[in-house]
C-alpha cells in the first residue's frame, strides 16, 4: 500500500484537529497504509519562525514529505484561513514539494462561516506545491468533535460518516496511483520484433 504523511498544523497541545487526524490514521491504517505523524507545533520556534532551512527538524520534516506517497493536512481555521504554524511549514519546504502526492485537506472550526477556507486558502497552496491530485476536503465543526476525559475521540454520526467517505476516497486515490503497472506484454507492432 501507501505511505502516509499526516500533519497537524494546530498549534495546541490539546488541539481537536490533532486528535481527529490520529483518529483518521487508525482507519488509514486499518486499509494497509503506512501512516506518518507529523505535529508542527513539535518543529522547533526558531527553524521555523526563522526560516532555518537547514535545521534538522526542518531537512527532517522535508524528508517525510518526500517519502510520502500521500499527505493528510489538518488544521484549525483562524480567521478564515489556516493556522500559521502550517504556512509556517509550507513555506520551508521546497517550491514543488508535493509533486506526484495524493493530499487531502481537512480542517476544523467553531463556526460554518469557515467552511471554505480549505477551498479558497488551503487547496490554491497545495496546488502551487505541484501536488498531483487534492481529493474533496472536509471542515468539522468543532462541537461535533468530542474528546473524554480518557483522551477518546467521538466525532458526531453525520460528520463521523462522511469523513470516513472522504478519508476512504483518499484511500482509493491513493491505491489506484500507487498500484504497481500491470505486467502484461503489450502487444507487438507489425513489423517489431516481440
Amino acid at each position: 500500500m501507501a505511505t502516509v504523511l499526516s500533519v497537524s498544523g494546530s498549534p495546541s497541545t490539546t488541539s481537536r484537529t490533532a486528535r481527529l487526524l490520529r483518529h483518521l490514521d487508525r482507519r488509514l491504517t486499518a486499509q494497509g497504509h503506512e501512516v506518518i505523524p507529523l505535529d508542527v507545533r513539535t518543529i522547533p520556534a526558531e527553524a521555523l519562525l526563522g526560516a532555518d532551512f537547514r535545521h534538522p527538524a526542518i531537512v527532517r520534516a522535508s524528508e517525510l514529505f518526500a517519502r510520502a506517497d500521500g499527505v493528510v493536512i489538518g488544521t484549525p481555521v483562524y480567521k478564515a484561513a489556516y493556522s500559521g504554524l502550517l504556512k509556517s511549514l509550507l513555506d520551508l519546504l521546497p517550491q514543488y514539494g508535493l509533486v506526484g502526492k495524493t493530499v487531502l485537506p481537512l480542517a476544523t472550526g467553531g463556526t460554518t462561516a469557515h467552511i471554505l477556507a480549505i477551498d479558497y486558502a488551503l487547496r490554491p497552496v497545495l496546488s502551487s506545491m505541484g501536488a498531483a491530485h487534492i481529493v474533496q476536503g472536509w471542515f468539522t465543526l468543532d462541537k461535533d468533535i468530542e474528546v473524554g476525559d480518557d483522551g477518546t475521540l467521538t466525532v458526531a454520526p453525520g460528520p463521523a460518516e462522511a469523513l470516513a467517505q472522504v478519508v476512504d476516497q483518499f484511500s482509493d486515490a491513493l491505491v489506484s496511483r500507487t498500484a504497481p503497472l500491470s505486467r502484461t506484454p503489450l502487444p507487438a507492432v507489425a513489423g517489431q520484433a516481440a
